[in-house]
């Protein structure tokens, strides 16, 4: 059977639905998996051994709609759910399974708070999409996968860093979802055990404003390393804090246990940590939230700014508590 997945963007997104693409591939005799994303987000699945063919979108979609009547799918499975599969979908007319995005449910959550959303994960309803080809969950979480040819030698990690260290992704889409700089820089005063802090070419100068908090402790890796390099800085840490972006659950994927500090968003739009279900009773992640602000989450995916402009989100988060709790996770 050919099946052809897609999903466009982001990271997170992504790697949530490896369980699926997993899934199908173990699950369905004889399945040839086909995926299509951006051409921006081919890193996030290149190396995934589940996948037997890669397609890319970059404002190609009539070149790739005419490839794809040469292929001949036995489903699309439409994990995006968007105008563009829409038109894919459309043009090739062959059986499509599309996932439930819950477009309504989020709005109301997210402008006028009232909480319609399922209590099931955003992979768990991806997993959903393939019910009818007899596919199930099989436990085990997400994927991540490096290249077996990229790797981290000891001279790119600081000498006071190779006992062991917090990896902090500080990075994140939007503005509302990041912790103002102060903030970031007590919160790694307070994480007692060296810290490498990871986001991309944009959160560079950032990153250098909070290693002056302590340079020998706290080394900057934003836009040092490419996501693969970075995804093996995560892999190799001791634990993970994180805002809600990409790498936390790339985290997740790689089992590490995890601080996940919420603002613009929340746990309630079903995106929080994932992990293989013998894992999920252990402690392995923490919610940082500041509790009963009626305002959150106001967004599915952040904003530039706060909409009510207090930002009591980020501003009022417990960094001593995000502390302790990384400082535990670091020895456990």
């Amino acid at each position: 059977m050919r099946l052809l997945f897609i999903r466009f963007s982001s990271i997170g997104d992504i790697v949530f639905t490896t369980p699926a693409i997993r899934c199908a591939k173990l699950q369905i005799p004889n399945a040839e998996i086909h995926f299509l994303t951006k051409t921006s987000m081919k890193a996030v699945t290149e190396a995934n051994p589940y996948i037997d063919h890669f397609h890319y979108f970059n404002d190609n979609l009539s070149q790739l709609v005419d490839s794809f009547k040469e292929i001949k799918f036995d489903y699309i499975i439409d994990l995006h759910n968007n105008f563009r599969t829409f038109k894919i979908k459309k043009s090739l007319g062959v059986p499509a399974l599309t996932y439930q995005k819950l477009s309504i449910q989020k709005l109301l959550l997210t402008k006028w708070h009232f909480n319609f959303m399922p209590k099931r994960h955003i992979s768990d309803r991806c997993l959903d999409t393939l019910k009818t080809l007899g596919v199930v969950d099989d436990g085990k979480g997400l994927d991540h996968f490096v290249p077996k040819n990229v790797s981290l030698s000891s001279k790119e990690i600081p000498t006071a860093h190779q006992a062991g260290y917090v990896a902090f992704v500080i990075g994140a889409s939007f503005a509302t979802k990041k912790l103002p700089l102060e903030q970031l820089r007590q919160l790694c005063h307070l994480i007692t055990y060296p810290i490498v802090l990871i986001g991309g070419k944009e959160d560079a100068s950032m990153g250098d404003q909070v290693a002056l908090v302590n340079p020998i402790k706290i080394y900057n890796a934003c836009g040092k390393f490419n996501l693969h390099e970075s995804a093996l800085l995560v892999q190799q840490s001791k634990t993970v804090v994180s805002h809600d972006t990409g790498f936390l659950y790339i985290a997740c994927a790689f089992h590490k246990k995890t601080v996940a500090i919420w603002g613009a968003t929340s746990p309630a739009l079903q995106v929080e940590p994932y992990y293989p279900k013998d894992l999920a009773v252990q402690d392995m992640y923490t919610n940082a939230i500041v509790p009963q602000l009626s305002c959150q989450p106001c967004s599915n995916y952040g904003t530039k700014v706060c909409p009510q402009g207090h930002f009591a989100c980020m501003r009022h988060q417990n960094l001593s508590v995000i502390a302790q709790k990384v400082n535990a996770y670091f020895i456990s």
